[in-house]
């Protein structure tokens, strides 16, 4: 059976959709056979893909609706081994229709359980806050994979994502873990980003990737091309360390 990880991080530009779109592509390029699913409302992860957010019939709205089965949203092999379940902006007003809703928190779960055994991963890229959309990317997961800014507030915003697992785990998914937490947009030059670094490991020692990905142009350029940066600039080094990262996931099995 697959494994489903939710990227997730309440702050903003951190390098969740990054990831969820590179780690997914060089995960796919090791022959494993990938699902991503965008919760985001902003669609930056469809997009990432080079899919036409706006034109799409099907979305995880209508999925999260019951308008859809998951199997009619699902966009099979964008690259090759990477399907995709896709998002918009229509997404931004699931919460409110909801309300009312029985076991809202499992929406999400209750459809990936019909697909989950056709893929080796399952990644779900969370939007940049914690509200319901992320709850169900939670119950629906193993696994919670961090990415974090080095930056000075990083372990600030870090702690509280915990806490959010942790009641998750608690209360809604006794099966959730940390899959871990990988170092975004890592600069070797600037001290701040090795004390980060440094600062991390002492909280969360068995926790922390030791794949650092770097700060790299080729790796903010290839979005906007519609590629993930393994189609982008395979040689590029934000490109072999989302390779490093993927074989580390690949390894993490009893984590």
């Amino acid at each position: 059976m697959g494994r489903t990880i939710a990227i997730a991080n309440q702050k903003g530009g951190v390098g969740k959709t990054t990831t969820a779109i590179n780690l997914s592509a060089s995960l796919a390029s090791k022959g494993k056979k990938v699902l991503v699913i965008d919760t985001d409302p902003q669609g930056n992860t469809t997009s990432g893909f080079g899919i036409e957010k706006n034109d799409l019939e099907n979305t995880i709205y209508e999925l999260i609706l019951e308008e859809c089965s998951i199997n009619e949203c699902i966009l099979n092999d964008v690259i090759p081994g990477v399907s995709v379940i896709p998002s918009n902006v229509n997404l931004a007003a699931a919460e409110i229709e909801l309300i009312g809703i029985d076991k809202k928190e499992y929406i999400l779960k209750k459809e990936v359980d019909w697909v989950k055994d056709k893929y080796d991963f399952i990644m779900i890229d969370c939007p940049p806050s914690l509200n319901l959309l992320t709850i169900n990317a939670m119950t629906t997961a193993d696994s919670t994979l961090v990415p974090i800014q080095c930056e000075y507030y990083a372990l600030e915003g870090l702690s509280q994502l915990i806490h959010t697992v942790n009641l998750v785990k608690e209360r809604l998914n006794p099966n959730l873990e940390m899959e871990g937490v990988v170092f975004t947009m890592y600069d070797s030059r600037t001290n701040l980003s090795l004390q980060v670094v440094e600062n991390v490991k002492n909280h969360f020692k068995q926790k922390v990737f030791d794949t650092v990905i770097p700060r790299n142009i080729r790796l903010a350029e290839a979005p906007s091309y519609g590629m993930p940066i393994a189609v982008y600039d395979p040689k590029s080094t934000g490109a072999e360390a989302y390779m490093r990262l993927a074989d580390e996931v690949i390894n993490r099995k009893d984590v």
